[in-house]
């Protein structure tokens, strides 16, 4: 009897997705309200962020997730121009089911502020205009619902716990965000392996494609994609993004070193103007987005290992190594974090190259390398090229690391792979600076 319930629960997972695919009418209504004029722009500290973070804690806690805040969010204060504005964050999670995973949290993220109102004349009367921010970000707050409606229709299937956040202030230098990884509503920030940002979701056309930006190496990112497709039936796959990594609030989870994606379909060009309105957002297409991203949840949430970078090809064994996140004791640099290897080691010894100032080259390479058991520094391989004079001289200086104090699961020392970004960029009159 129980292989026969377990078969139904399996056989009825397809049909919950397939039937979650045609909600565009609800990512339309959501977008359309959290984008409306009587939202006045959403602004960091206004009652039009205060709305659509009660929205938001509403259709959260409709779709069956344990609320880890009050219908009010959890506050917090940010200083603008002499003011005091008062913002918050909402959040609930999805327990996971595996006593050994579910202490591992996937969090899903979105911002819920946007740019507020601006001032405009017309035949000499002053008239205020809004800011409506339909694409940037009601879109991925809308996604951000939907997917969790999906996802708690399969909780029984989620080993790991997924964390859906609203973050308020994304507009601010990404405070909410801030407040989150600081320890604000949820204390456990260390057990995060997996930050995925939702951030303008709806524009994806040939010129805005569905793309993940990460800093994550590229190996990990196409076992994720490749698992979800082996593992589910997805209509659309999204591409991984071969530029820069736009800011948005996963840049306060890199500097807590937790893995981020960003899914997106980029900035369009009504991006951070008044023409960005509901009637522009192709629903459609985020509907089919939004059902990808649910999928990629539920398939992280359930995978063994989220980041199985080592192969007998790199390293010359066949072990695993983990991502930082992974640890319970991170790997750390003359007893410091990662932050301190960029700083004291990275960027005190790295050179810019003449010709490539010469030449007017610069841009943001990113380095993957392993902190072996003993704490060597091994594998040392450029994911993002920028130039071969950048990809080397990063190379050559990460290379030359001293040793780490490496990385402990459960007491035992591990591989440990990290990805980081060394940027090279020149100022006017041809000056340079190696250090963000």
């Amino acid at each position: 009897m129980k292989k026969l319930v377990l078969s139904l629960f399996i056989t009825l997972l397809p049909a919950v997705f397939s039937a979650a695919q045609d909600f565009s009418a609800n990512l339309r209504r959501h977008v359309e309200y959290l984008g409306s004029t009587e939202m006045q722009g959403r602004k960091a500290g206004s009652k039009g962020e205060e709305k659509a973070a009660a929205y938001l804690y509403d259709k959260l806690y409709q779709a069956g997730l344990t609320m880890l805040t009050g219908h009010e969010g959890d506050s917090f204060l940010i200083i603008e121009d002499g003011d005091t504005l008062r913002s918050c964050n909402v959040a609930g999670v999805l327990q996971g089911y595996d006593k050994d995973l579910r202490e591992e949290y996937i969090l899903v993220g979105a911002h819920i502020d946007h740019l507020g109102t601006y001032p405009y004349t017309v035949d000499g009367e002053q008239k205020t205009g809004v800011y409506r921010g339909a694409d940037a970000n009601a879109s991925g707050v809308a996604a951000l619902i939907e997917a969790a409606n999906i996802l708690s229709s399969n909780a029984l299937f989620l080993r790991r716990s997924v964390i859906f956040v609203g973050f308020g202030a994304g507009e601010e230098q990404y405070a909410g965000a801030r407040f989150f990884t600081s320890g604000g509503e949820f204390s456990d920030v260390s057990n995060i392996k997996l930050m995925v940002n939702l951030d303008m979701l709806g524009r994806g056309t040939a010129e805005n494609p569905f793309e993940i930006y990460s800093l994550i190496g590229r190996s990990d990112l196409a076992s994720m994609t490749s698992y979800v497709t082996e593992n589910e039936s997805v209509t659309t796959r999204p591409g991984i993004h071969d530029g820069e990594v736009f800011a948005s609030d996963h840049l306060a989870f890199d500097l807590a070193d937790i893995p981020t994606l960003t899914f997106s379909t980029g900035r369009s060009r009504e991006y951070r103007t008044s023409r960005d309105v509901p009637e522009l957002v192709l629903y459609n297409k985020l509907a089919a987005e939004t059902h990808y991203i649910a999928t990629f949840l539920k398939c992280m949430a359930s995978k063994d290992i989220l980041f199985p970078s080592a192969s007998a090809s790199e390293s010359g064994n066949d072990e695993f190594t983990y991502s930082m996140s992974d640890c319970d004791k991170q790997p750390q640099f003359f007893h410091s974090d990662l932050k301190h290897f960029m700083d004291a080691w990275v960027y005190s010894y790295v050179k810019y190259p003449q010709s490539a100032i010469d030449n007017g080259i610069q841009g943001t390479v990113n380095v993957s390398f392993i902190i072996e058991k003993d704490g060597s520094v091994s594998n040392v391989k450029v994911v993002k090229s920028v130039d071969e004079l950048l990809d080397a001289e990063a190379v050559k200086v990460i290379t030359a690391s001293p040793k780490w104090i490496p990385g402990e699961i459960g007491r035992r020392k591990v591989r440990c792979r990290v990805t980081v970004p060394v940027e090279f960029k020149l100022q006017k009159g041809g000056s340079f600076n190696l250090k963000r």
